[in-house]
């Protein structure tokens, strides 16, 4: 009796899992997130707060939400070439470099994160005015892996990587409207 319950709750599991692996593998090979802010400033005060690496981690809620994170600057603090290498437990390993800068409008960075998992992404900070306000953008996007596409069937990825983008805004955002 205990050993055919066991087989059948086993025999469950098993077609759970294969039922998740099927959705997951219809899903598209590529991802991407977005979030977006009004911030009440002229782009010319907030791209330099994403333009500088250093300036970025004040209120990248990656960098605050992990206060044991190691980091190490290389290249020059702004613009393209600026690199930034993390080690943390919360927030992962990898690092980050500023790959494109067109001033005040757009900031990309390639992010390549070694641990939990190994991926390539690009992210895009896009600042288009919009009256005495800017529209802020922050995107990421990038190759989803077969254990990317398995683990977004289980959880809302979009949600929990919009969450901190979100989170990262509004700290942006209260930075640049300071006086």
């Amino acid at each position: 009796m205990i050993k055919t319950t066991l087989l059948t709750l086993l025999g469950l599991v098993v077609l759970a899992i294969a039922v998740v692996a099927v959705i997951a593998l219809q899903r598209p090979d590529t991802f991407r997130v977005s979030r977006s802010t009004s911030i009440a400033a002229p782009a010319e005060k907030i791209f330099p707060l994403v333009n500088d690496v250093r300036a970025f981690n004040t209120w990248n809620p990656y960098a605050l939400k992990a206060p044991e994170m190691k980091g190490s600057y290389s290249g020059p603090f702004i613009g393209p070439g600026a690199h930034y290498d993390f080690e943390s437990k919360k927030s992962g390993s990898g690092s980050f470099e500023i790959v494109q800068a067109v001033a005040p409008s757009q900031v990309q960075m390639r992010l390549d994160m070694t641990a939990p998992f190994k991926t390539q992404n690009v992210i895009t900070f896009t600042m288009v005015p919009l009256g005495a306000a800017t529209q802020t953008t922050w995107a990421m996007e990038g190759p989803a892996s077969f254990l990317s596409k398995f683990m977004g069937v289980i959880f809302n990825m979009d949600k929990m990587i919009g969450t901190d983008f979100d989170a990262g805004l509004a700290k942006l955002k209260a930075r640049a409207e300071q006086a």
